[in-house]
């Protein structure tokens, strides 16, 4: 039996640094459903940055902005605009976690630390991963505060109404051309993540543009990282677009996972979200493409929500436009029914939407 040397039970949160935390913690409230529940500031004796923790089911989100101009977090937003800072992996033991990734060639970013308060104490060590993005590895078997030390517990006046949201799907990175493969070996030697599966130009290509992608998975299947890179077309793919924006590799897009797309996008479209659009034509033939599905298609195509299946079922997606000025972040919205898989027979509809985005940019 192969011994899983990193294990893993979940994504523990997704820490983004943004210019104004107080404001994108209300969006991320009103327009996705997110229920502010800890902070840490001034109020709570830290003196330099501000962060907010968002929840909604398994899914956390830390929303932290500085107060020093000079400090690594307002540098990361002057460079990359608001962006993914941390993925944070949940672990039984981030001592051995640091200890394991780093003696297979992980660069550490901070080493093992024991936060404590009256609630007990969290360990978290960090590792780089591409770009300025890192994993940060949290143990919290022996805490019962709300998120970790320095946090106190903070509800907001707005009234939040959670709209589905279950837990991270997947999360996706972008990197130079030529690096896609050093990161995949990456997460395969140094974290013990095998290659789930491969796409190359001719399974995502339009008549201008192409990107190569590899997704690799940890053991029990719970963390998914697919990995982008331009490929070589016509005109300036999506990925070189995201590239040239945000100034280097990053996060792509965050998938999390509903298990009712129809009633998700639905209420994200009335608090202000705004989606990618597939042309009507879509939806013609789509049926005999995938088969029978359980939902009404009408409703599918009324919410412009796409399609797709693989051997072991299917799924329904839609993915939201950026959700900050650069055309560089934004979100996937998944509910599978069976399938594994990441829409494939969709990538061509998306490109093709995505490619009418970025000419309305000027970036095509």
């Amino acid at each position: 039996m192969h011994q899983d040397f990193l294990p893993i039970n979940g994504t523990d949160h997704i820490e983004f640094y943004v210019g104004n935390a107080k404001q994108s913690s209300l969006f991320y409230q009103h327009c996705m459903g997110f229920e502010l529940v800890a902070y840490a500031g001034p109020e709570t004796g830290v003196r330099d940055r501000a962060s907010y923790v968002l929840k909604q089911d398994k899914i956390r989100f830390v929303l932290t902005t500085s107060f020093d101009p000079d400090s690594v977090i307002s540098k990361h937003v002057n460079t990359h605009g608001d962006g993914v800072k941390v993925l944070a992996l949940w672990v039984d033991d981030a001592r051995k976690s640091f200890k394991e990734t780093t003696l297979r060639g992980a660069v550490p970013v901070q080493e093992p630390t024991v936060l404590k308060d009256e609630s007990g104490e969290v360990v978290i060590a960090s590792i780089k991963t591409y770009g300025e993005t890192i994993h940060t590895f949290v143990e919290r078997k022996n805490y019962t505060g709300v998120f970790m030390p320095g946090y106190k517990a903070r509800t907001s006046s707005l009234g939040v109404k959670p709209i589905g949201l279950k837990y991270v799907d997947h999360c996706v990175g972008n990197v130079e051309l030529g690096n896609m493969n050093t990161w995949v070996d990456f997460y395969e030697k140094v974290m013990g993540f095998s290659l789930l599966v491969t796409f190359d130009d001719s399974d995502i290509s339009t008549e201008y543009s192409a990107l190569m992608s590899k997704v690799v998975s940890n053991g029990n299947g719970y963390i998914k990282f697919p990995i982008n890179e331009p490929a070589e077309g016509k005109k300036k793919s999506q990925i070189e677009e995201y590239l040239d924006f945000y100034k280097g590799p990053g996060v792509q897009h965050i998938a999390i996972a509903t298990d009712d797309i129809v009633h998700t996008v639905r209420e994200l479209r009335k608090r202000g979200m705004e989606f990618l659009y597939v042309p009507e034509v879509y939806y013609e033939d789509v049926l005999d493409r995938v088969g029978t599905i359980s939902e009404d298609l009408n409703e599918l195509k009324k919410q412009n929500i796409l399609i797709d299946r693989d051997e072991e079922g299917y799924l329904l997606q839609i993915f939201t436009k950026p959700v900050q000025d650069r055309p560089t972040l934004f979100f996937e919205i998944i509910e599978r029914n069976g399938a594994k898989s990441f829409g494939k027979g969709n990538f061509k509809a998306l490109f093709e939407s995505i490619e009418r985005e970025q000419a309305l940019r000027g970036n095509l």
